[in-house]
């Protein structure tokens, strides 16, 4: 077993829990996902002393028994196992752990050993709405293993045979290290891989090109260029079905759009100011909130697949 291997076995699919819905649909989709890959589940939740009380200590005072607010924090997750196991029996194994600090930070630690971090759209205002607040840009931006935001709600008709992963991509080797990634997601699913890149408005796009310019061979370039990734794409999942999909309009409202339908909508986290640009941006919290099913967010990596691309025409 590789180093790798042992560093994703050590936390599996690591959990934020702070007790709410959205947490709990957070956990139901892990639980899924664990029995599909055989890995362990690491429910996490955080707590931080409140500043009056640290400043108290500081000062000598007595504050807050520490020890309390951690088996406040430990109830939690002991009432979520309780409440999972009455939605039904799983199969996998379920670690509990409760940590003091920041949440992003919690998380983003244990991303580094974990294969999988998922987190509810929202939450309480607590360790989800740390998350998802001002620091909504941390978790993604800074995990060391892809993230999945999963929306409250009913995902069951997602699992149903032959709904695809979708994923967004714009060029960037960002986006083909998150296609690679959702093909990997396709296929450990059994499911289609949709690609898709999304066309702004033309007129808009290229309002600084001369008139001359032909706007359907602009198109029909980003066609070729896509179908071009595919064939890539293909030729290392050769068993994966792959369609390509050329969708105008913006990034983030196609994106979204995809997401009402997809079993899984995968995305990188930065790129050329498309898909993985636009996550990170100001409509990051946007994007999140308003997606209607799991939303993926791949980190970069090296990926050694990369080189082969080229084969199959030009990158840019």
């Amino acid at each position: 077993m590789t180093q790798q291997s042992r560093q994703v076995q050590t936390h599996g699919i690591v959990v934020g829990v702070d007790g709410s819905d959205q947490s709990h649909a957070a956990c139901r989709w892990a639980l899924r996902e664990a029995e599909l890959r055989g890995l362990p589940v690491t429910l996490v939740t955080a707590y931080s002393m409140p500043v009056f009380a640290a400043s108290a200590l500081e000062a000598g005072y007595g504050g807050p028994d520490d020890e309390l607010i951690r088996t406040g924090a430990a109830q939690v997750l002991e009432e979520m196992v309780q409440r999972l196991k009455k939605d039904g029996p799983f199969s996998v194994e379920v670690r509990q752990a409760v940590e003091m600090g920041d949440a992003a930070g919690v998380l983003v630690d244990y991303s580094a050993q974990a294969e999988l971090l998922v987190a509810g759209s929202r939450g309480r205002g607590g360790f989800l709405g740390r998350l998802l607040g001002s620091t909504s840009g941390a978790l993604p931006a800074h995990a060391k293993c892809p993230v999945v935001i999963v929306p409250p709600g009913d995902l069951t008709p997602r699992f149903q045979q032959g709904v695809p992963v979708a994923v967004g991509v714009d060029g960037s080797n960002q986006g083909r290290v998150a296609a690679l990634t959702a093909a990997r997601e396709a296929s450990v699913r059994g499911t289609p891989l949709r690609v898709v890149c999304a066309m702004p408005p033309v007129s808009g796009a290229v309002a600084w090109l001369p008139a001359t310019v032909d706007e359907h061979a602009l198109v029909e370039e980003l066609r070729e260029t896509l179908d071009q990734g595919v064939a890539w794409l293909q030729s290392e999942f050769p068993e994966l079905e792959i369609s390509a999909h050329v969708v105008d309009g913006v990034p983030v409202d196609v994106l979204v759009e995809e997401s009402r339908t997809a079993r899984l909508t995968v995305v990188g986290t930065r790129g050329r100011g498309g898909f993985t640009g636009a996550l990170l941006g100001s409509t990051s919290h946007g994007v999140i909130a308003h997606a209607k099913g799991p939303v993926m967010v791949v980190p970069y990596a090296k990926d050694q697949r990369l080189a082969s691309r080229e084969k199959f025409g030009p990158v840019d």
